[in-house]
């Protein structure tokens, strides 16, 4: 017996051979779905990462020197120090099991800070998210913004309270 799927054309269930993704009614789309899984797959190469952080995403100076950091022996270090030093717990929301580490000033704004463990804290996904909004608007981090030269905010608690009381952070999903 061959095997078989449904057909990827939705509402439609009609079971089709394998390789083919979609059955005879709605095959037009079949060569639209293999190039766009094509481009997924080539996504993933090390010279398309590598094109991809040294020209697209890192194209100035300091966003160069930002990589670099970040895939330096200093950064693992610092980041597994604060990980112990907040026992995986996000210092935001108090969400157990986080992994990531932030600037709580962030480095686009104070780069003389990156590498202060006391700008370091750990926070959830969630969270990071809603910070990083935050930090673009308040800021004016991020691509294709300017710098506000807004005053630093450097308590996790003021922080929490303002990203709390922002719409960003009342989305319904928090």
């Amino acid at each position: 017996m061959p095997r078989v799927r449904r057909c990827r054309q939705p509402g439609c269930h009609v079971m089709v051979k394998l390789p083919d993704h979609y059955c005879a009614k709605h095959y037009a789309h079949e060569a639209e779905y293999l190039a766009s899984r094509q481009k997924w797959t080539r996504s993933g190469d090390q010279a398309t990462t590598h094109k991809y952080n040294t020209v697209t995403r890192y194209r100035t100076y300091d966003k160069q020197e930002q990589y670099q950091f970040y895939r330096g022996k200093q950064w693992q270090s610092l980041r597994q120090l604060v990980l112990d030093r907040d026992h995986y717990v996000c210092q935001y929301c108090g969400r157990p099991n986080s992994n990531t580490v932030d600037h709580i000033r962030p480095v686009e704004a104070f780069p003389d800070d990156k590498d202060n463990i006391k700008n370091l804290a750990t926070i959830c996904r969630k969270c990071h998210y809603k910070k990083t909004k935050f930090e673009q608007k308040y800021y004016g981090c991020g691509q294709g913004n300017t710098l506000t030269g807004a005053k630093p905010i450097d308590s996790i608690n003021e922080l929490a309270l303002i990203m709390r009381r922002s719409l960003l952070w009342n989305d319904g999903n928090a």
